[in-house]
């Protein structure tokens, strides 16, 4: 797993899992902390990730509110709208030109 980036924006690439998830945490947690307004997480480059990963978006998300930001995810991957979906995550999320729900193959 790797990111890159600023406060502003950040590319996570790679897996975002169990064995990635403390590195990403505080990578999440310092560019939500330093910024000011919308943090953009580009997952174009994302090959997957799991239950924990996506805790770890999670956590950012709550932890920009309180920040007075706001996460915002952009480039989500197919198979993870649709996990987003099947959690009904796609709902409290913000989702960069939101997720076609209609268009997604069913699993």
């Amino acid at each position: 797993m790797y990111i890159r980036g600023d406060h502003v924006e950040l590319v996570v690439g790679g897996r975002l899992d169990v064995r990635s998830a403390a590195d990403a945490r505080t990578v999440l947690h310092s560019a939500v902390d330093d910024g000011v307004g919308d943090l953009v997480l580009d997952l174009s480059e994302l090959d997957s990730w799991d239950a924990t990963g996506l805790g770890v978006i999670m956590g950012a998300h709550r932890r920009a509110g309180r920040c007075g930001r706001r996460l915002v995810l952009r480039g989500v991957p197919p198979q993870m709208q649709r996990l987003l979906v099947a959690t009904r995550l796609h709902r409290i999320l913000a989702i960069e030109g939101g997720i076609g729900v209609e268009c997604l193959p069913r699993v």
